[in-house]
């Protein structure tokens, strides 16, 4: 147990140059009451944060990187999809840590903690990757409505302004109910792959032999390229800011050990619901290698591609119908979360609260602009192309949160005594200095015409 008494403090602030603002999502705060009792009981009250977060590995943006990997290069960039759910699992158990600890998100603290002008800096920034989240939502839930009830492209990407409902129906219903509504989406995509799955029935030693790593993932200017991707649309930017604020609906104690407990069990939660969400995000690619890939068509990269070869490739004429239900429900699981992270970082960074019904239509309509006109001008092929690009923005844009959050959660003054174990700490720094070479070296690759956007 640390010594807390010992630790210098700033009068009032445990280490931060001012009061927090407010708390975060103010109409949810400490909503959901921490149960006493045994291990279970108390690991039940934290269950859901994990969830919200995991959907980030089951978002459209996803779908396009490794439904694109998977038929171009088979299995070989599950070892990719396997270090993004272990950087997941070590950074999210951060988020969280800051979350309890500290009592503030990611982005009140980089509020507090940098000059004005930094902190702008990284409020553009999140909002950019929030805006490139939002748009492969855009594009997938209308490529869903496309698939399912054959409306135009365009007229669905409009359509998808109008889940400012759904969210505020589930906001004024509880949080409990958001995460329900996740968890139940997410057991049906991961029903709908586990049946293509079936049918797809992929060798198993190919499949093993796909986590291994190869040297071509950095030599291979295409496959670097999916592969950052793969990790923007898997670890993502505005996770981070997610869970640092939603892990405070819980209502937990103030003393050292009340926060402990809960920094235990919410990484219990997180941890779990990402291992969960490591099976669906696998499922794409592994869906794509086993139907395209060892079939010869490696050039498959469309979402609406992928559902019209599915059927006839597996033999199973319902195949491209639980196909085009699992991106509707991810569609509509990643609207909430990213509804959710927009007021967070809105409210974190510049301490404007807007009614979540405006905060969305404007984000929403930023992203559905580009969409349409994408849309309209290119079609099918345009909307791939944006999607992946999408993500790989998200991937450059992971250092700027992913460098503040180490930061902060190594220092022991600000943490009130419950910083990060030292190993944690480091493996995080190594993950950060990863990311910021392998992102240099994509844009060098760009810059030089060896890889094109």
């Amino acid at each position: 147990m640390r010594n807390t008494q010992a630790l210098p403090k700033t009068p009032g602030f445990n280490g931060w140059k001012q009061a927090r603002s407010g708390p975060s999502l103010p109409e949810s705060y400490h909503s959901v009451p921490v149960k006493n009792g045994g291990f279970w009981r108390r690991l039940a009250s934290f269950f859901g944060p994990g969830y919200l977060v995991a959907v980030g590995y089951m978002d459209p943006g996803n779908w396009a990187t490794s439904i694109a990997g998977g038929s171009a290069f088979g299995y070989t960039l599950l070892s990719v999809i396997l270090l993004s759910n272990f950087m997941a699992i070590l950074l999210q158990a951060l988020a969280l840590r800051l979350g309890i600890a500290a009592g503030r998100d990611l982005a009140q603290a980089c509020r507090d903690a940098y000059p004005r002008r930094t902190a702008f800096t990284l409020w553009i920034l999140a909002e950019a990757a929030i805006i490139a989240t939002d748009l492969a939502e855009v594009i997938g839930t209308a490529i869903a409505l496309q698939l399912l009830f054959n409306i135009p492209l365009a007229i669905g990407v409009v359509l998808t302004a109008l889940d400012v409902v759904l969210i505020l129906w589930l906001q004024n219903r509880g949080f409990r109910y958001i995460e329900a509504i996740i968890i139940a989406l997410s057991l049906v995509i991961a029903i709908c792959f586990a049946v293509q799955m079936i049918y797809a029935d992929p060798v198993l030693g190919d499949v093993l032999a796909g986590f291994i790593p190869q040297t071509d993932l950095i030599t291979n200017p295409d496959m670097l390229f999916l592969s950052l991707g793969i990790i923007g649309a898997t670890v993502m930017p505005h996770n981070l800011y997610l869970h640092s604020s939603i892990i405070q609906t819980r209502r937990i104690g103030s003393t050292d050990e009340d926060k402990r407990q809960a920094i235990k069990f919410g990484t219990i939660d997180s941890t779990v619901a990402l291992m969960f969400a490591l099976f669906v995000n696998a499922s794409i690619l592994i869906l794509a290698a086993a139907a395209f890939h060892t079939t010869g068509q490696v050039k498959v990269a469309e979402i609406q591609e992928a559902s019209r070869l599915l059927s006839p490739t597996l033999g199973v004429p319902f195949a491209a119908t639980l196909f085009g239900v699992a991106l509707l429900a991810s569609g509509l699981n990643s609207t909430v979360t990213a509804t959710l992270s927009g007021q967070i970082v809105m409210e974190g960074f510049i301490n404007i609260r807007l009614a979540p019904w405006l905060r969305r239509l404007i984000t929403r309509s930023i992203a559905i602009l580009p969409a349409v006109v994408v849309t309209v001008m290119f079609g099918a092929s345009g909307t791939a192309k944006l999607l992946i690009a999408s993500q790989v923005i998200l991937s450059l844009q992971l250092p700027f949160a992913i460098v503040p959050l180490i930061i902060f959660t190594a220092n022991n003054q600000k943490m009130g005594g419950l910083r990060a174990p030292r190993w944690l700490t480091i493996i995080c720094a190594v993950i950060a200095i990863t990311l910021i070479i392998l992102n240099l070296k994509l844009i060098i690759d760009v810059a030089t015409g060896g890889v094109a956007l």
